[in-house]
């Protein structure tokens, strides 16, 4: 017989049939005697516990014990002992007995190493609770006690099952569970521990620095204590780990790689020695596949010596000017921050900033077509960045000193037999043929392994003899002998052709319709714009002429190029490109509504896997004077553009498309026309002719979008209208902007009303009302994380801690940075990051310099990574402050004079951290004596902070300096020279 205790008291029956145990006081009179198996329980302390009202008697005792006995028959035996009473029981028969050995074993296996082994027994010690243990006895003293030892006992083993499942990698299973348990036990700090962890394993650093800051102010306020030494020890761990974006890994094969190990081992020891390696050969001869192989082998290099690895196809670049931003989006980074005042460094300075100290190999796939921009890119980013090295494959080679070429030649023979066998297997089981007549097929193939791909996937419907007789009549074999590169190239575009051909009508319109996907395709959008069905896609990739991975198709960049012309051939490709740039449309504006809500995680990758097609419909609407499409694009590609921190991919074509259409806004397209003048004003590479043509059509937008948002009525680019307010209020007409704000706060849109809210607050702040701008910001943040937006929500919070941090409230202001890092980390926006811990580092500084100094140090990590000169600055400045506060003026003195060096003077947001560094380069000056040079660090602060449009005493202020360092600096201003 079993019994339980941890729930409702229950007995079973060894076939599984539960025993009636009768009324409460036998159920409670078999758990007490449960709760120590085999052990003697006095009849007093029975009858008291059973019934502490006192109304069960001696004599009703023994009634209850007799009918118990009575109840359980012979499943278990309940003796008189002594002056009371014990059940003989086998201990592991009682799920709370059994519970403590299987959670000790567990424990043990843990402690060994086995996590497997302690997961299993973990779970099946955890299974056997049913609720609350002993939760028919709560005014029992004895149950009590059992039930507070049993219950601690169960937590452990719940900690102990979460930390085999983090060693064994589950940590997405653990995450949601965990939080649960911190709230409803805030202060056990083992709990605190694993979260970090699990956080921090699932990708959320700050997330996990979070936890642990709360858990840290927790035990100060509630225990006065600090956090034990090994959470302490995990929180350093975390702060000097390096979550650096994940460059774009090499693509996934589909199929074996055949008959080139000996190439890569080449290939591999070349880069051993040198930094730029092209492969070379002709279209269809394996370049890419060898580059992808030699990739993996450098990714996979035990001892670590390759770095990391980013490969990036180039494929889909309609010509060379999208190349740096191609370069940034395959390392992981974004072209801009979600600050929304501009000063993101040209891309080419971005990737330089990001790879100066990394340790990479990139990989340039397809580079011909922009072979010049490439040759001059990759020379720049070599000579700047002496830990790079690159692989490019090209059919011809980029030109540039230092390049060592490797000709990728045609497989050798055995290799070339048995990348057929293999291919032709894959289509029809069980395939054979003579080897010696598949050498002549391969060999009358040039040994392509392209078109020796295309051939073998003809093996379902054709013997191997009739393949090898078509294909001697279409090459004309018989007299070949060593073929030139240009050959084998008219031998694939013939092989391409003789399998184009053997297509059924249905399977060639859809092909070569599908040559307009820049960066492939899902299936519902492969068959809207190719005008067909999913058996036709599967049977393309049958026939080798499309790949399907990852829920998208492909098409081979060669087998692309030549469907290309065939769409040409059939005029149909205006009206495919048309009905495919309409889709795109779709896509982006099924979008872009979610993107300002709480599934904008989800749908940001959704819409980032079309960004190749995006930039390649709107570059055709452009190039068309397909205007109202063009401007329906940008708007509604808009939102996904600034979150992702993608907006001067699209710069291009806005600024295209407004010199086309002039200063004449088109009717219907107020928002749109706005939205288009934003993102042509938001690429710095622009230079000054992007801020003239900004200047141009600044009026004529504003006019629209002030009719477009009357107040009465939604538009329908909300984001638009934030930015628009945004750049204005910083800059030519702050009273418009500010005016289209007032007409917005009451706006019948959520998203919008909050936008309003949040520019409103800085408004506030112009007119000296820091506490109506503290109430507008506290407004938006309650409107974006209504609406579960986590962009919107970080702005509002970042706002919300300057304001806290400058009515003297620190560590409100650490909070809500903390909680604005949480979510710059999943928006994968790390040079925000970077600035929320600069912020958070100065908020800590004058209480706890440690913590600071590891914001800053994480910061400039972060800011290297992003590419971000200016938040490096700040991060600089911050870890000069406090090397200046421990008295090293030497090394105070050198990390202010690389941060200013770092710093653009004409970005809005490096005011702070240049303001802030050239006092500190005073504050040394002052120290080491050296009056006049002081002087003049301090005025050149206070001269910078004139320039703001308010009092430099104001701005100084308004930066939290302390206010003797404001006294200083101004005190210099009206001194005598």
């Amino acid at each position: 017989m079993r019994f339980g205790i941890l729930g409702e008291t229950r007995a079973w029956r060894g076939d599984g049939g539960e025993v009636p145990l009768g009324g409460p006081a036998r159920r409670a009179l078999l758990a007490l005697l449960l709760v120590r198996p085999g052990e003697v329980v006095s009849s007093d302390r029975l009858v008291e516990e059973i019934d502490p009202a006192g109304a069960l008697s001696a004599h009703s005792l023994q009634s209850q014990v007799s009918r118990l006995r009575t109840a359980l028959g012979g499943g278990a035996v309940i003796e008189r002992a002594g002056a009371g009473y014990r059940i003989a029981v086998d201990p592991d028969d009682v799920d709370a007995c059994r519970f403590e050995r299987l959670a000790g074993a567990g424990r043990a296996a843990l402690a060994g190493g086995d996590a497997g082994r302690a997961l299993a027994l973990l779970r099946e010690a955890l299974e056997l609770w049913r609720g609350p243990a002993l939760a028919e006895l709560p005014d029992s003293e004895t149950a009590r006690s059992a039930a507070a030892r049993l219950e601690e006992q169960r937590l452990g083993a719940v900690e102990d099952r979460i930390e085999a499942a983090l060693r064994l990698g589950e940590q997405g299973a653990v995450v949601a569970e965990l939080r649960e348990l911190v709230g409803r036990h805030p202060l056990r700090e083992r709990l605190a521990g694993l979260l970090m962890r699990a956080l921090f394993a699932a990708g959320g650093q700050a997330e996990a620095l979070v936890v642990f800051e709360e858990i840290r102010r927790r035990l100060a306020d509630e225990l006065g204590a600090d956090p034990s030494a090994e959470l302490a020890a995990l929180h350093r761990e975390l702060l000097s780990a390096d979550p650096a974006p994940a460059p774009a890994a090499p693509p996934a094969q589909l199929t074996s790689f055949v008959g080139r190990s000996g190439e890569v081992a080449e290939v591999a020891g070349l880069l051993r020695v040198a930094r730029l390696v092209t492969l070379t050969g002709p279209g269809g001869v394996g370049k890419t596949r060898l580059s992808v192989e030699v990739a993996g082998a450098e990714a996979a290099d035990a001892e670590g010596a390759a770095g990391e690895v980013c490969f990036v196809e180039l494929a889909p670049l309609r010509d060379g000017a999208g190349l740096p931003q191609a370069l940034l989006g395959a390392l992981g980074l974004r072209e801009n921050g979600l600050q929304m005042d501009g000063g993101a460094k040209a891309p080419v300075d971005r990737l330089i900033a990001a790879l100066s100290d990394q340790v990479l190999l990139l990989v340039l796939d397809n580079c011909e077509h922009v072979v010049d921009e490439v040759a001059k890119l990759a020379a720049r980013l070599l000579a700047t960045c002496p830990r790079l090295r690159v692989l490019a494959t090209s059919r011809e080679p980029l030109g540039i000193i230092g390049e060592h070429l490797v000709q990728v030649r045609p497989l050798d023979a055995d290799a070339a037999v048995r990348l057929f066998t293999e291919r032709a297997r894959a289509v029809r089981r069980g395939f054979t043929a003579d080897p010696g007549l598949l050498r002549r097929i391969c060999a009358a193939l040039d040994d392509l392994p392209l078109a020796i791909e295309l051939a073998a996937a003809r093996s379902r419907t054709l013997e191997a003899g009739d393949l090898a007789g078509r294909l001697d009549d279409l090459l004309g074999v018989a007299s070949r002998g060593n073929r030139t590169a240009d050959e084998r190239h008219r031998t694939l575009r013939s092989v391409v052709a003789w399998s184009w051909d053997l297509l059924s009508e249905p399977e060639q319109r859809a092909a070569r319709r599908f040559a307009v996907f820049a960066g492939g395709a899902t299936a519902e959008s492969a068959m809207r714009v190719c005008g067909t069905d999913g058996e036709t896609l599967e049977s393309l990739v049958d026939k080798s002429l499309l790949e399907f991975a990852g829920g998208r198709y492909r098409m081979l960049e060669t087998i692309r190029a030549y469907g290309g012309e065939l769409l040409d051939a059939a005029g149909e490709r205006a009206s495919v490109r048309r009905g495919h740039a309409r889709r795109v449309l779709e896509l982006v504006r099924e979008a872009d509504p979610h993107l300002r809500r709480a599934e904008q995680l989800e749908w940001l990758p959704v819409v980032a896997a079309e960004h190749g097609d995006l930039v390649a419909a709107l570059h055709w609407a452009v190039e068309e004077a397909e205007t109202g499409l063009a401007f329906e694009l940008l708007a509604s590609a808009f939102t996904y553009l600034w979150i992702r921190g993608a907006s001067a991919s699209a710069a291009p074509q806005a600024t295209a498309l407004l010199a086309r259409v002039g200063e004449a806004v088109p009717a219907g397209l107020g928002e749109e026309y706005a939205a288009c003048a934003l993102l042509a004003a938001s690429a710095s590479a622009s230079g000054d002719a992007g801020q003239e043509m900004w200047q141009r059509h600044r009026a004529a937008a504003a006019k629209a979008l002030a009719a477009a948002w009357p107040g009465d009525r939604p538009g329908r680019y909300p984001v638009v209208l934030l930015l628009w307010m945004m750049r204005n209020a910083n800059g030519p007409d702050p009273e418009g902007a500010f005016a289209l704000v007032s007409s917005q706060r009451d706006c019948a849109e959520p998203w919008a009303r909050a936008a309003a809210h949040y520019v409103s607050g800085f408004g506030r702040l112009g007119e000296g009302d820091p506490a109506g701008a503290e109430h507008a910001f506290g407004e938006a943040l309650r409107g974006f994380r209504s609406l579960g937006d986590r962009w919107g929500s970080a702005l509002a919070l970042d706002t919300l801690a300057g304001a806290a941090a400058a009515r003297g409230d620190r560590g409100r202001a650490v909070a809500l940075t903390d909680e604005a890092l949480v979510l710059t980390e999943q928006l994968g926006a790390l040079e925000d990051s970077a600035d929320l811990l600069v912020n958070r580092g100065d908020h800590r500084a004058g209480d706890d310099a440690a913590a600071a100094r590891a914001d800053y140090a994480r910061a400039a990590v972060l800011a290297r990574r992003a590419g971000s000169s200016t938040y490096l600055a700040a991060a600089l400045r911050g870890l000069g402050d406090i090397a200046l506060g421990e008295g090293d003026l030497a090394d105070a003195e050198r990390l202010y004079a690389e941060a200013l060096e770092r710093i653009d003077p004409h970005w809005i947001k490096s005011l702070g951290p240049r303001l802030r560094t050239l006092i500190g380069l005073g504050r040394v000056a002052d120290a080491r004596g050296h009056g006049a040079e002081a002087r003049g660090r301090y005025r050149e602060a206070a001269a910078a902070a004139d320039g703001m449009g308010t009092s430099a005493s104001e701005v100084l202020r308004m930066l939290g300096l302390p206010e003797e360092v404001v006294d200083t600096v101004l005190s210099t201003v009206t001194s005598p020279r």
